[in-house]
């Protein structure tokens, strides 16, 4: 098998699957009248066309329409090979609540607007008839504020920090062709101490009877370690032990980072005798990410965190991607100008976003969608959501931490409430339940209840107001417990600062005055580019030169419609000259021992994307 980049699940691919994608049938349900009317059969109602998988409040979709429409409904007919055991429809996101038929037979029901579903559709196929159709309704409620919706906002025209909404379908929707034994999950555990990776593999069903498992895990070409195992239940967990000095003695060989980022390619093969039932790719990155005496550790090893915040949202497509390549595109611009790494922003992103971080070396802070009221209800959908993202990505080695909750957002009352309170703990601690490889930081910004690193976001637009607050352990401290950052508390009284370590989690936000009286916001405002190169420089060169600080994150890499404090424009295209921000953003910082930065991560910071083994 050979490695499809533009599938759309990168973790576990077969050769055998087909994208739906391109035009559907579509119709508004403004009345919600579909179910009662029984619209999965009639075709009649289709009477427009959309372009899968881009929102229709979307321009790309062919629609563009963005008033409410709480309801709609999608149609397509397409065709599936004869003679296949089992054949199955996946869907990367639908926005928020799904049904889908297939020639009239519901196959599945979906709640989460980020989070991917799979339908086994083999016993609703018709080969009597010309086509098979399928018939999906999507509801996505715009004033259900208990709903994680993230920047989508809740009116008609958005504002602010706010976007247009994203409605039904809009990530891949594809056909995959299996046999009735298959494998549904891989999940992959580096445990850099012991030389080892752990794999955990599940089976559709618990085999009738013995199957056998072949593995085999390869470096660029060469064989690391083979492994056949005994099948008896539909799930597998196995140790891989590699070679010691693999891991000890040729960390840039094979370990995985921004500057090296080595991905070991997976290949496994299920089967019954001589008889093979599956055969997927995967790959897994060895790395291990966290917090120890004031740093961010990267294998072990202090190392900087320069981010940027990343919002994930185009123009033309909106939450929905343009294409692979644009997601490509987006890490590449990333490096270019010198972070090492992005916040993805109340948005869980597409996986394929997330494959090119891991192939072409990006640190990624995975965060969720927030809701933006507190209530058994939003507690019960958030909680629900989050377990499928943490399912979802957990393998992904770019994933370096989690963050549920953004600036209180959802939990608007913390400081009194003690249910609010008890449900952050809840989520930092169901997180690590889940995965205990990463950080986790409970509510980031402000507020801190629980986490395992002090997230601040302090918009100060000036260089000396950052050494102020950050320029010592005392002034700090001062500013954490005094000064509080953006008009909120930051200390609270059952989690007062113990020495965690400190990231400015969101800086900057600098925009450069419209010219022809376009909508624009911004924190701060420059007159020309040469004004907001200065102002980046001060702030960026401020930041570096604390020693209470292990990193930041830039607000924001592009422009997000009306919210114009991008370093790039919405289109992607450089405001600023990328060369004078990598130098600034690549600069070395205070906080980590010269020799350790010279030695360790200096070279990731001034190696172009291109020369880092994309």
């Amino acid at each position: 098998m050979q490695r499809d980049e533009n599938h759309p699940r990168p973790q576990l691919i077969r050769d055998s699957w087909t994208d739906l994608g391109g035009n559907w049938g579509f119709a508004y349900d403004d009345n919600n009248l579909g179910l009662k009317e029984n619209w999965k059969s009639r075709s009649e109602i289709f009477n427009r066309t959309i372009i899968v998988p881009f929102p229709p409040e979307s321009s790309a979709s062919g629609i563009g329409d963005k008033d409410f429409h709480p309801v709609v409904w999608y149609r397509k007919e397409f065709k599936v090979e004869q003679g296949r055991e089992r054949v199955l429809l996946h869907f990367g996101a639908v926005d928020y609540q799904a049904e889908v038929w297939i020639n009239g037979y519901s196959v599945a029901c979906h709640e989460g607007g980020n989070t991917p579903f799979t339908a086994d559709i083999t016993q609703a196929l018709d080969f009597t008839l010309e086509s098979q159709v399928i018939a999906l309704r999507a509801e996505d409620q715009p004033g259900d504020l208990a709903q994680p919706r993230g920047k989508q906002y809740w009116e008609k025209n958005p504002r602010r920090i706010w976007y247009d909404r994203t409605t039904g379908i809009w990530q891949p929707v594809w056909l995959e062709y299996v046999s009735n034994t298959y494998i549904t999950e891989i999940r992959w555990t580096p445990d850099l101490d012991r030389g080892m990776v752990g794999m955990e593999v599940k089976l559709n069903q618990k085999p009738l009877h013995p199957l056998k498992l072949k593995v085999r895990l390869s470096l660029r070409g060469i064989s690391l370690a083979e492994d056949e195992i005994k099948v008896e239940r539909s799930e597998l967990l196995r140790d891989i032990a590699l070679e010691p000095g693999d891991v000890t003695m040729n960390r840039e060989e094979i370990l995985w980072s921004p500057m090296y980022p080595n991905l070991i390619d997976a290949e496994f093969t299920l089967s019954e005798g001589d008889q093979t039932l599956d055969e997927v790719l995967s790959y897994v990155g060895l790395r291990s990410a966290g917090f120890s005496k004031g740093h961010f550790l990267l294998n072990g090893r202090p190392y900087y965190l320069r981010l940027v915040l990343e919002q994930g949202f185009w123009p033309e497509t909106h939450l929905a991607a343009p294409s692979n390549e644009a997601l490509r595109r987006e890490v590449e611009l990333t490096k270019e100008l010198g972070f090492n790494g992005a916040r993805i922003h109340q948005k869980v992103e597409d996986p394929r976003y997330l494959y090119w971080c891991d192939r072409l070396g990006l640190l990624i802070w995975g965060e969720m969608a927030n809701a933006y009221v507190f209530s058994p209800v939003a507690v019960e959908k958030f909680t629900r959501e989050w377990l499928d993202v943490l399912r979802r990505d957990y393998s992904h080695p770019c994933i370096i931490a989690w963050v549920p909750l953004n600036e209180s957002w959802g939990v608007p009352n913390l400081e009194q409430d003690r249910k609010q309170r008890s449900y952050v703990k809840a989520l930092y601690n169901l997180t690590h339940a889940i995965d205990d490889t990463r950080p986790v930081i409970g509510n980031d910004g402000w507020e801190h209840i629980v986490g395992d690193v002090w997230g601040i976001h302090d918009y100060a637009i000036k260089g000396d107001i950052i050494r102020e607050r950050y320029g010592s352990a005392e002034a700090m401290e001062r500013t954490l417990n005094q000064v509080q950052p953006h008009y909120r508390n930051i200390v609270m009284p059952e989690n007062i600062h113990k020495g965690e370590p400190v990231m400015l989690t969101e800086v900057g936000g600098f925009s450069q005055a419209p010219t022809g009286g376009e909508a624009w916001w911004g924190y701060e405002t420059a007159k020309d580019s040469e004004a907001f190169l200065a102002k980046y420089t001060d702030l960026i060169q401020a930041i570096l030169d604390c020693p209470t600080i292990t990193g930041f994150c830039y607000t924001q890499l592009t422009d997000t419609g009306q919210e114009t404090n991008g370093l790039l424009k919405a289109d992607r295209s450089h405001k600023l000259d990328p060369k004078a921000i990598r130098a600034i953003t690549a600069s070395a910082p205070k906080s980590i021992p010269g020799d350790v930065i010279k030695n360790i991560q200096l070279a990731t910071e001034v190696t172009s994307f291109q020369e880092s083994g994309a």
